[in-house]
């Protein structure tokens, strides 16, 4: 750990002392939940649920309910760690504008941060296409249980080989037998994850509020984030706009490296306590 990178690294943080911060999937790496992408930017998992296949096709629900059986006891089961139990004292502290979490885990609310905007939505809630009402995960997951208990007696057996969103590898069962949960209010099987999937739009609603705390802001740092989607680089790009610095704390390359005005390669929850200890 290089102490002259870390020293430059809280300089710019005393220097600049309303911050928004922006996370990816890296900071819940040492919660157990794995990453998108390699060091280079290479996407690492198969291929994801599109939003328009999940709309308009019952075999991409059918696949996608058939994964998360598996994939949601990754993430339920999954803690706050020490990288995001600092961003919470960082903002008790007073020194973030707004966290923009590029994740769906949950786990910043967990750790005690209460400015939090969810970018891709929350894995621990549905919502029904049909009613708009709201389920808990939870609830769904016991659902899928007893409509399927041949593929979780399977799942059982196996590792879980998950992704950020929950979303865990059987594409070795028959996906055509497998039962897609019901709505508990309207009983119609037109349930999604309350997630922006690939190729869907995040709200305008939640981009303007980012916007906004960017403006108020003195800078943006990003943490554990490769910025290879755009929903999360666009902030890059505003705050370099608007001649803010920017700086991120993440192994290997970002997508707003050209725009950084200091970078630290390292592993978020180490990076931050080195950080705080120097602050």
């Amino acid at each position: 750990m290089c102490s002259d990178e870390i020293a430059a690294m809280a300089g710019f943080i005393k220097q600049h002392p309303r911050l928004v911060v922006l996370t990816g999937a890296g900071l819940s790496a040492a919660s157990g939940i794995p990453t998108y992408r390699d060091t280079s930017g290479k996407w690492l998992r198969r291929e994801p649920i599109q939003h328009r296949q999940f709309i308009e096709l019952n075999s991409e629900r059918q696949r996608y309910w058939a994964r998360s059986l598996l994939g949601w006891k990754l993430v339920s089961e999954a803690r706050s760690n020490k990288a995001h139990k600092t961003l919470a004292e960082w903002e008790r502290q007073g020194r973030i504008e707004l966290l923009i979490s590029q994740n769906v885990d949950g786990l910043h609310r967990m750790a005690g941060s209460n400015n939090v905007l969810e970018l891709h939505g929350r894995l621990d809630r549905v919502q029904c296409l049909n009613c708009y009402r709201f389920s808990h995960r939870s609830d769904i997951q016991l659902q899928l249980i007893e409509l399927n208990p041949g593929l979780w007696q399977a799942v059982q057996s196996s590792s879980i080989d998950a992704g950020p969103d929950g979303d865990a590898n059987v594409d070795d069962w028959d996906m055509s037998k497998v039962n897609c949960p019901t709505c508990p209010y309207c009983r119609q099987q037109s349930l999604k994850p309350d997630v922006v999937f690939f190729g869907g739009t995040v709200p305008k609603g939640r981009v303007d509020h980012c916007k906004s705390a960017i403006d108020r802001a003195d800078a943006l740092l990003v943490i554990g984030s490769s910025l290879q989607v755009f929903s999360g680089y666009r902030f890059c790009k505003l705050a370099h706009e608007q001649g803010k610095a920017i700086a991120a704390i993440n192994i290997g390359e970002t997508r707003a490296d050209p725009l950084l005005t200091a970078k630290l390669s390292l592993a978020a929850s180490p990076a931050l306590e080195a950080i705080t200890a120097a602050l």
